[in-house]
Order: C-alpha cells, then sequence, then structure tokens
C-alpha cells in the first residue's frame, strides 16, 4: 500500500492500484494517522494480498484495512506477517469478482507538526490581527504525490508531501481580536526594592486574548506553539515587539503572550511588622511551634499619561489567616493571592494586607 518511490508493493493474485486518496492527520503530536483509498480488483473466492514497505517508519501493529462498497459480502479472513520482513499478507475472501473501495490506514512516524502565531497589534494595543500557521516536516520516508493534510482546528489542505520537505501553511486569520494588555507583578521572581537593585527594574508585560466567541475565537483549542508579536506604528509598518512559547490554551481560557517589561510603573514592597505570636516551647525552653503576626505594604507608582492594568501575585506560606486587606484579592490557590487593579495615569497607589500564619515550626 505505499507504492510511491521508497516503498514498494507485492501483491499475490491481485494487481495494487495507485492510491485513489490519502488523508494525512496531524491531531496526535506524537503519531501521524495516515488514511488511503484504494480500488482493489478482487477475484471471486480467496484473494492473497501481499503487502511490503522499505525505509519507511510504520508502525506495523497499527495498519488496519477497511471494507468500503460490500463490507457484508468480502470479509478479512486473516492477516500474517512474513519472518524478517517489512510486510503482511491479507487474506480477503470474496463472494464475487468486485472492484472494492478499501481504506487502509496506519499510524506514521517522523512527520511532526509545529504550530506558530503571528500577532499585529493596532496602535492602541487594544486588539490584534492574530495569525496562525502549520509547520509541516516529512521525514517519514514516504513520498505522497498528494495528500489531504488535517489538524484538529483551521483549514484542510490539499497537497504533495515529498520525503524530508519542509512547508508552512496558514490555518486561519482572525481580524479584530480584543486583547488586554497587563502588567504583573509576582513578588515571588521580582525585587521587593527596585532601589536596591542596578539597572532598571521592568514589570512583564503580557497581551491576554480570550479563547471565546466574543473574541472570533472559542471554536477549538489553540495548539501550544511559539508566538511573534507585533505592533502597528501608524505609519504603515510594523514593530517587532517580541516572541513566547504560547501555552495549549481550550475553549473558554486565556491566552497570553509576553511582549517585554515596561519601567514606567514602580512598586515598592516591603514587610512592615513581623512578630513571634503564641509561642510554644518544649521542656528546655526551646520554641518549638509559633504563629506570626506580620503586615505587608506595597507602594506603587504609575509614571505614564495612560491608565494600566496592574496584576500582583503574593506568596503567603503555610496556614494562613487574613485579618485585613486595603484592597479586594482573590487567591489563586491556598498561598497565592492576587490583586487586580486598573492604575490611573500619573497615580499612587498603597495597597496594605495584615495576615496570621499558623503553626509554624
Amino acid at each position: 500500500f505505499l507504492c510511491a518511490n521508497v516503498s514498494q508493493c507485492r501483491t499475490k493474485l491481485v494487481a495494487l492500484p495507485e492510491r485513489a486518496d490519502a488523508i494525512v492527520r496531524l491531531d496526535n503530536p506524537y503519531f501521524t494517522l495516515v488514511e488511503e483509498e484504494r480500488i482493489l480488483p478482487l477475484q471471486k473466492g480467496a484473494n492473497q494480498v501481499d503487502f511490503s514497505w522499505a525505509g519507511v517508519n510504520i508502525d506495523s501493529d497499527s495498519i488496519c484495512i477497511k471494507i468500503l462498497d460490500h463490507p457484508e459480502q468480502v470479509n478479512i479472513v486473516s492477516v500474517s506477517y512474513p519472518p524478517d520482513e517489512n510486510a503482511l499478507v491479507w487474506q480477503i475472501y470474496s463472494p464475487s469478482a468486485y472492484e472494492e473501495k478499501i481504506r487502509i490506514s496506519y499510524l506514521l512516524r517522523n512527520i511532526d507538526r509545529l504550530i506558530t502565531y503571528k500577532a499585529i497589534a493596532n496602535r492602541q494595543e487594544t486588539n490584534v490581527v492574530l495569525q496562525s500557521f502549520l509547520v509541516l516536516r516529512n521525514f517519514s520516508g514516504e513520498d505522497f504525490s498528494l495528500a489531504k493534510i488535517l489538524l484538529d482546528y483551521g483549514e484542510t489542505f490539499e497537497k504533495p508531501i515529498s520525503h524530508e520537505e519542509t512547508m508552512q501553511m496558514l490555518l486561519f486569520t482572525r481580524q479584530n481580536v480584543p486583547i488586554e494588555k497587563n502588567l504583573t507583578f509576582d513578588a515571588r521572581i521580582l525585587p521587593w526594592n527596585p532601589e536596591k537593585v542596578q539597572g532598571n527594574v521592568g514589570i512583564p508585560v503580557s497581551y491576554v486574548i480570550k479563547n471565546d466567541k466574543k473574541s472570533g475565537l472559542g471554536e477549538f483549542g489553540l495548539w501550544d506553539g511559539k508566538a511573534r508579536i507585533f505592533q502597528d506604528d501608524g505609519y504603515g509598518s510594523t514593530i517587532f515587539l517580541g516572541e513566547d512559547n504560547a501555552v495549549f490554551t481550550p475553549v473558554g481560557g486565556k491566552f497570553s503572550l509576553y511582549v517585554g517589561d515596561s519601567r514606567d510603573i514602580v512598586i515598592t514592597q516591603r514587610k512592615m511588622k513581623d512578630i513571634k505570636i503564641n509561642v510554644s516551647k518544649n521542656i528546655h525552653n526551646v520554641i518549638v511551634l509559633y504563629d506570626t503576626d506580620e503586615i505587608m505594604q506595597i507602594d506603587i507608582e504609575n509614571f505614564k499619561d495612560a491608565s494600566a492594568n496592574l496584576i500582583i501575585i503574593e506568596n503567603i506560606p503555610g496556614q494562613w489567616d487574613m485579618e485585613e486587606a486595603s484592597y479586594t484579592y482573590e487567591k489563586d490557590d491556598a498561598n497565592t493571592l492576587k490583586f487586580n487593579m486598573n492604575l490611573l495615569p500619573k497615580a499612587k497607589q498603597t495597597i496594605t494586607y495584615h495576615y496570621h500564619r499558623r503553626n509554624v515550626r
């Protein structure tokens, strides 16, 4: 069934025709499913069809044949694998002579795919033109004179694919996809006092896209892949902002693209109080267990002439109870707080929160 160039097929009693159609499915990131259809001339009675392949990376256990025209009459009696050969033999019984359409499917190794993205933001950074591309690389040893190439979303392509060929194809384009520009200060990563750090401290900036119908998306999950981000410069050209590795985003999820660091917002964080309370000691008067009473203060200054969406991520290890917070927060998990705020132009703001940590050893 692999008869083009590098793979030769043998038949006994049945002449094997060329492929009538081939479908290459790339839904699985580790294997490629190939389905091909042929018109097989069957004689009345027993037919022995012998397939072999050389230099092609096929999982022999995955090879299946399906009778399409007369599935109730034509039967696959047996399949055998000759020793020390890349081959198999089907015994097919037909009650009459038929020109039978069959479908053969198998898993083919070393055809892989990469998904890439290109996002072009408008001057105001309110929406993007989002494009997704499929990069297909064929090192399987097989040539396809013409094949339908399918992912689980996007366009269907009908192209020839040669061994050792790499090709890029446009999967989709979406215009005017709304974005949210977010700055994220993560206290677990960034310095608390930028004045004590040599050089400028930047706060990471990301474009966030919602994979939903309202955004012009939401029909399928978006695969992981490298994304390059540009911005319209207002003069008929674009500025390259950077690139990021986007993660798989299901329908309803958020697709985040890092575009660089902002130095227009300065955040200084200090621990204003950290004392032990409810102290327990052992018989040797050594502290073995205690709670803490802690207060954090976050000072924020926006030097920009525009407002900004700021996310502040804080971490409190162990068991804790919040006593008081000057700003609304949400909990990402048991130890992570997230403050979401919109900073006004040229504004200063302070967040304080007071908590107790329990059972510190």
